[in-house]
């Protein structure tokens, strides 16, 4: 939809993709760190009023790689399902290799991410919503 929308007030130009999933904020609006924006999710999650019921969030790679980055990310999933949101999901993604794979895709065929409510091979996705991926804000636990 967001080839068709026109700009916003939000600093959206026209042609440029929308939030990539019903709850998620904008790329580079989400300032205020990961827990800020589960809060804001839970609050805005009413899914018979609005048909919202999912968010994305992008996490980097060695969010995983410890039990500390893991129990950050499972107490962030926590506070959202505690505060009333139903649906989140993870692209636990490097931007460099993002834009690596854009560059040179024939070394990325197996590379899936998240888009919105569902899951793609990056390379296969249309360069404005690979973009829209790889400036997610990236968010740290």
């Amino acid at each position: 939809m967001g080839l068709v929308t026109g700009a916003l007030p939000t600093g959206k130009k026209a042609g440029v993709a929308l939030t990539d999933g019903s709850l998620s904020a904008m790329p580079g609006t989400d300032v205020n760190g990961p827990t800020a924006l589960v809060m804001s999710a839970a609050k805005g999650n009413d899914a018979v009023k609005w048909c919202a019921t999912h968010m994305n969030m992008k996490l980097p790679p060695d969010q995983l790689q410890t039990r500390k980055g893991r129990d950050n990310v499972m107490n962030l999933v926590r506070t959202l399902f505690v505060n009333g949101g139903y649906h989140i999901q993870f692209n636990v993604l490097d931007t460099e290799k993002l834009r690596d794979a854009q560059k040179h895709p024939e070394n990325y065929r197996d590379l899936v991410v998240r888009v919105a409510g569902f899951s793609a091979f990056f390379t296969q996705l249309h360069v404005g919503v690979q973009n829209e991926i790889i400036e997610r804000t990236l968010q740290h636990c």
